[in-house]
């Protein structure tokens, strides 16, 4: 297939792309921006109809509680299908002012503190939990206290303490090992940035027979994440290692090539081959084109339950015409 086949058959498949309905569809003559809430946290992309936004830029994005600052990061790549129109989290309604510039400093070091106070209360209250993080509204209605505890804790005189303290809504909301890890952040076994704390916003489950679909040492220091949870990136090629598991020939049936019986042992997905061996036990490796033509053997229980088919039908048939012949002679 040439270059420009190759390019028009991309092209076709950009034009079918279906669009689902997930976030704000961005209007026409908008650009796209990266940007964080806080530092070292998670980045999303954003609308705006400003076209000079630059990196390090405070700007104020809409959300449910109102306006929160943000920091532009850079421009969001403008990558997509044709008939797809570009869905984003979050529309940057204006750019930040220089009272709010430094608001948004006095509130980074106001969660600090906070922060360091709460742990105090902790210990002083001799609860078993962990503090992750604090978060304040820009508008100072609520407050959001992250923890993690391996059971259920009482924190009413907590909460009574910080109320008292701050004068505001406080809430304590308990996370999981991977939502705190989403939100430490940090470096993953592959040398780059952990997928939860840069794109990921929903975990999906993740099991053993994953790593054992895709031949994966099932060693737990190897397919674990910092959170000593399994690695959520073995989800990402699961499905297509699973359907070419379906097109080739699976471990422990039966072929011949060149009239010789084999017994599959391996399946190598990479090479798409075949590791077979022999009635002596010689293993040899089957390209694609051979195991592709080889003859395959029906199983015995498959055999077996032919067979036991082929009598109950035989029964039935036998059945119904001892009836028709009682018929006839009643008659």
């Amino acid at each position: 297939m040439s270059t420009q086949q190759t390019q028009e058959k991309w092209q076709e498949k950009r034009g079918n792309c279906v669009s689902y309905p997930v976030g704000i569809p961005c209007p026409e003559g908008s650009f796209l921006y990266r940007l964080y809430f806080r530092e070292k946290s998670q980045q999303f992309t954003a609308f705006s109809m400003l076209d000079d936004l630059k990196c390090g830029d405070l700007v104020m994005v809409k959300q449910e509680n109102g306006l929160e600052p943000a920091i532009i990061v850079g421009r969001a790549p403008q990558s997509g299908c044709k008939n797809m129109k570009h869905r984003v989290l979050y529309e940057i309604t204006r750019r930040g002012g220089r009272d709010e510039y430094e608001r948004y400093a006095s509130l980074i070091l106001f969660e600090k503190r906070a922060f360091a106070f709460c742990n105090e209360l902790v210990k002083a209250h001799q609860l078993k939990m962990s503090l992750v993080r604090v978060e304040r509204f820009f508008n100072g209605s609520k407050m959001i206290f992250y923890f993690t505890a391996e059971n259920r804790v009482d924190f009413r005189a907590l909460v009574k303490d910080l109320v008292q303290e701050y004068r505001t809504r406080v809430e304590m909301r308990q996370v999981g090992v991977r939502h705190e890890t989403k939100m430490i952040g940090g470096i993953g076994t592959c040398g780059r940035e952990l997928c939860c704390s840069s794109f990921i916003r929903k975990f999906d489950s993740v099991s053993i027979k994953m790593a054992k679909e895709q031949d994966l040492p099932l060693n737990p220091a190897k397919i674990s994440g910092l959170c000593n949870r399994l690695l959520c990136c073995l989800t990402y090629e699961y499905e297509t290692y699973r359907s070419l598991r379906k097109k080739m020939i699976r471990p422990g049936k039966l072929i011949t090539v060149d009239g010789i019986q084999y017994k599959v042992r391996r399946q190598n997905l990479m090479q798409n081959s075949l590791v077979v061996s022999d009635k002596d036990g010689e293993e040899i490796t089957l390209s694609a084109q051979q195991w592709q033509q080889a003859t395959r053997h029906e199983g015995r229980r498959r055999e077996q339950r032919k067979r036991r088919d082929k009598e109950t039908g035989a029964q039935v048939e036998d059945g119904g015409a001892k009836e028709k012949n009682s018929e006839s002679a009643s008659k």
